[in-house]
């Protein structure tokens, strides 16, 4: 059986976030959103409101301060919304608030809203959510079955989010392709519990070249703070390409290593996305891929400033103990390292770690 996992709606444009109640009015009549808290995004309150004006529907705003997506915080949201009576989540910031939106819907099955505040994860379209710990760490990577109603991204905010968060988008958009592959060629499955689609593949495929064609032109867009076309297609690509083509292929060693990385007191200093781009070169290691294509990936992470040494992350100084201590994780039973065809343990990948820096070392010489 093969099956394809999808969104209902996406918008992107500029200024999209003034036809947030326009784009969502099919939804419901009482509205709870759950809005980041930054203070470069206050005043995303303002133009959420008078998105509302002259419509008769209700709604209420609570600010997402807890630092972490938690089971309780996630229970504490949803219990807050049956107060409310509200019939619709919208969830405004980034991938920790977006989660906890996420999972209050489920829980109290309502539709919700997805505004990622920056393009710096593939989180925004997908029905998962990542649990973490009160104090950071993993603890559950859990599927609600409940794609987003509408994910509505507005390209203005991305081009004034700081470059970093992009750039961390691409790194998260960069394992997308390389993972469906290894899950495409060993017939594992996707997140739906089927097989991937000519269509997935495809859209794995057309991320990777995205990356690879607009990449630099986007980054230099957000350092400018303006919106090109090679951003909107970046914006696409980390979010909606990325997000379709993760779900309905399925992902394998590069978010392994990203749990592996999460036992580290270091790990909150990195975004997801960096993480994760280091995790494709461990990848490609661990399958040993053409030098050719480790090359073009190594350069591609060099040109946009993603990590790829330990250097890069902030880890050289673990000693390879610790740095086992990682592998380990990233080897747990249940771990998506554990698609590919041959057995991976933490010697395997403990090695693999080491001379993926060992590469992105060589490439500093050069």
């Amino acid at each position: 059986m093969q099956s394809f996992i999808c969104l209902s709606k996406y918008f992107q444009g500029y200024d999209e976030l003034h036809c947030l109640y326009e784009r969502t009015a099919h939804l419901g009549k009482s509205f709870f959103v759950l809005l980041v808290d930054e203070p470069a995004l206050r005043g995303l309150e303002g133009v959420i409101r008078d998105s509302f004006k002259g419509s008769d529907a209700a709604v209420y705003f609570e600010i997402f301060s807890k630092g972490e997506c938690t089971k309780n915080e996630a229970i504490r949201i949803q219990n807050l919304v049956k107060s409310l009576k509200a019939d619709v989540i919208v969830g405004v910031g980034g991938g920790k608030v977006l989660d906890a939106a996420r999972a209050a819907a489920y829980l109290e099955n309502l539709p919700y809203v997805i505004v990622p505040t920056a393009a710096s994860c593939d989180a925004p379209t997908s029905n998962l959510v990542i649990y973490y710990t009160e104090e950071g760490v993993f603890d559950e990577l859990f599927r609600t079955n409940r794609n987003p109603n509408v994910v509505l991204v507005d390209t203005h905010i991305i081009a004034d989010a700081p470059v970093r968060l992009l750039v961390a988008g691409m790194g998260d958009a960069l394992a997308t392709y390389f993972e469906a592959r290894t899950c495409v060629e060993n017939y594992r499955l996707n997140y739906g519990g089927g097989y991937a689609t000519l269509a997935s593949y495809a859209i794995a495929k057309l991320c990777y070249e995205t990356l690879l064609a607009d990449g630099v032109s986007a980054k230099l867009a957000v350092e400018n703070k303006v919106v090109t076309k090679a951003l909107e297609n970046i914006i696409e690509t980390n979010t909606l390409l990325s997000g379709i083509g993760f779900e309905s292929n399925g992902s394998s060693v590069a978010h392994a290593m990203h749990s592996g990385f999460s036992i580290l007191p270091s790990f909150h200093k990195r975004f997801h996305g960096e993480w994760v781009a280091f995790g494709t070169l461990v990848l490609l290691v661990l399958e040993k891929r053409p030098q050719k294509e480790i090359d073009e990936v190594v350069t591609f992470c060099r040109s946009v400033g993603l990590p790829t040494t330990f250097r890069d992350l902030g880890i050289d100084d673990l000693s390879r103990e610790e740095l086992y201590r990682v592998a380990q994780r990233a080897t747990a039973p249940k771990e998506n390292i554990h698609k590919e065809p041959f057995p991976v343990t933490a010697d395997d990948t403990l090695a693999a770690m080491i001379v993926a820096d060992a590469i992105g070392r060589r490439y500093e010489r050069n």
